[in-house]
């Protein structure tokens, strides 16, 4: 298994809070996907929250994402496209572990 294929399973498994429990990111379904999308864009507002939007339009992404490539869970997306989104999706840190 190549180095790119181990971060796209460890991004998989990391656990999210969707449909009303913590589950491995790959679990999520395309409705959770969206609901989230949609909760995320009600909070965007100005000031601090205003940077909640660009979240919310990586959650919309991968929606149509999802859509696009008829995939029920995250699991089911091509690999590549997992590890692109997982940082802008905030189920990974930006800019990688900030632990030491």
């Amino acid at each position: 298994m190549s180095e790119a294929e181990r971060n796209a399973e460890a991004i998989l498994a990391e656990r999210v809070y969707a449909g009303g429990r913590s589950k491995p990111f790959g679990e999520v379904t395309l409705d959770e996907v969206r609901a989230r999308a949609q909760e995320l864009r009600d909070t965007t507002g100005w000031g601090p929250t205003a940077k909640v939007a660009s979240v919310a339009m990586a959650w919309g992404q991968l929606a149509r994402l999802m859509e696009q490539q008829g995939a029920g869970t995250v699991a089911a997306l091509d690999r590549q496209a997992v590890v692109e989104l997982a940082e802008r999706l905030w189920v990974v840190m930006p800019g990688g572990s900030m632990l030491l």
